[in-house]
């Protein structure tokens, strides 16, 4: 298995320097070659009679075959992944199906997130060692920020500076151990701040980060009205950075908070239960409006399913997709029977019938049921 391992990166000045050029490298090498790749397309595209199509190979070729004398003193494996990385992108181009899809576009400089990637690092001393180019003397390894566990075979790296503050994120092949097998299943289902499953809820949005949500605001406010009352020259002011980073600072410590309780979540999933059930939910179609974004966003859906499809792969778990279009919220678990038409669990349907939002009442057999614990067993029913 490849497991990633997110690290912070603390070069000396020399490794800063070498750090920025091969992120500018990378940008410069994937433009060059989205250029070569679009004039190639063009001319196939005009000539149907053209079996001659663009590739990864033909592009990288031809990008080698023009490399000015500045590009030996950077490493070559820049070149070489930003293209392959290119020819994925243009495959996924012919995919509709893809959540992303679209034509590759340019990078630009002015971007918050610069990056590069090499296959060519080593792990020494605890250290990362990229690889050394020709004619370059300072040269020196770079020390993470704490104790990470760095077991495994150092297969790729991709380090990337955002905000000034490097990162790494390594891929290491490891080999896992299936879990002890429980016999035990669960169904999890998602709502908008917190998660329902067999054994109770989790809180997606605890107290600490309704918090952080609330200072973030205060300084975004702030920060606006900064740049309204003093224009262009507020993002060049001492009070203006020092806020910035303060805002920067808290985000940051969002992110850590939600990806180590999706991670604690999931992993207690996969430890406890062999077959899990959750839905194929359309999180894209489902962001309405502005304020239903930002809940659904906050709630971390897509993370979540992503965290448990791999997990399950790792430790010989099941995990079951509920279909779209079945009815978890709208279908009774005591009888089967599935509301429709104005009838349905809604806005609607809860004005219309005088219930509550958190409520399921059966009109068929007469059950009043709790609605997510509703959901849940339903998707139980699928095993």
């Amino acid at each position: 298995m490849i497991r990633t391992q997110k690290v912070r990166l603390f070069p000396n000045s020399h490794m800063q320097i070498a750090l920025n050029d091969l992120c500018n490298y990378r940008r410069y090498c994937w433009n060059s070659a989205l250029a070569t790749w679009n004039e190639l397309y063009e001319v196939y595209c005009l000539n149907s009679e053209n079996d001659f199509k663009p590739s990864q190979r033909l592009v990288r070729n031809e990008l080698v075959a023009n490399k000015a004398d500045w590009q030996y003193g950077l490493s070559a494996r820049a070149l070489q992944l930003a293209v392959a990385d290119l020819g994925n992108a243009w495959q996924n181009f012919f995919d509709q199906a893809q959540p992303d899809w679209g034509r590759p576009k340019f990078k630009s400089k002015r971007a918050p997130r610069q990056g590069f990637k090499t296959d060519r690092a080593k792990l020494v001393a605890g250290k990362l060692r990229l690889d050394k180019p020709r004619g370059v003397k300072d040269w020196y390894d770079i020390r993470f920020n704490k104790q990470v566990d760095l077991s495994g075979k150092l297969k790729a790296v991709s380090i990337y500076r955002e905000n000034g503050i490097y990162w790494a994120c390594l891929n290491l092949e490891v080999t896992i151990k299936p879990k002890v097998k429980t016999n035990q299943v669960t169904a999890v289902d998602v709502n908008v701040g917190h998660l329902n499953y067999t054994l109770g809820v989790l809180k997606t949005l605890p107290l600490k980060l309704m918090r952080l949500y609330s200072r973030i605001k205060f300084y975004q406010r702030q920060l606006a009205r900064k740049r309204q009352v003093n224009g262009k020259q507020a993002t060049k002011m001492k009070a203006y950075l020092a806020m910035k980073n303060k805002l920067q600072r808290d985000y940051r410590k969002v992110a850590d908070c939600q990806h180590d309780l999706m991670h604690k979540f999931t992993t207690m999933l996969v430890t406890q239960f062999d077959t899990i059930v959750i839905e194929d939910l359309a999180v894209k179609k489902m962001q309405m409006t502005h304020v239903a974004s930002k809940g659904l966003h906050r709630s971390m859906f897509g993370y979540f399913r992503q965290l448990l499809t791999y997990k399950c792969q790792w430790y010989g778990k099941k995990l079951i997709l509920a279909d779209r279009l079945y009815p978890s919220t709208q279908r009774c678990s005591a009888c089967g029977h599935i509301k429709q038409g104005e009838d349905k669990v809604s806005l609607q349907g809860n004005y219309r019938h005088g219930t509550r939002h958190n409520e399921y009442d059966c009109y068929h057999c007469g059950a009043k049921l709790e609605r997510d614990e509703n959901a849940v067993a339903n998707l139980l029913a699928l095993i």
